[in-house]
């Protein structure tokens, strides 16, 4: 049994170079989160904005450029999310925050 753990703590060394978890730097939101929604999206809001309130006005054709920023939106922001979850698992031992425990 010992050699096991012996073996489990070598592997773990080799394979995470002795780097852990983030405590308190990992989840959502971050100051990331914050700066991308409230200043660089900036742009996309007046756009948008403009699609319903600005002349000639087009609430279909308004209506279909907000379906398509929400579905690239999504697609971009779920598979970075399983990529992380992925990266987390196969080279620091574990899935990140909200799936994992805080600080991983």
């Amino acid at each position: 049994m010992t050699t096991v753990v012996d073996l489990a703590a070598t592997l773990s060394m080799v394979l995470y170079h002795g780097y852990e978890g983030t405590d308190g730097l990992t989840g959502f939101p971050n100051t990331g989160t914050w700066l991308i929604f409230g200043v660089v999206l900036v742009p996309i809001y007046i756009m948008v904005i403009a699609w319903f309130t600005g002349s000639p006005r087009d609430t279909k054709t308004g209506l279909l450029g907000v379906t398509y920023l929400v579905g690239l939106t999504t697609s971009m922001w779920v598979g970075m999310f399983v990529l992380t979850v992925i990266l987390g698992i196969v080279f620091f031992g574990g899935a990140p925050e909200p799936i994992g425990s805080p600080g991983r």
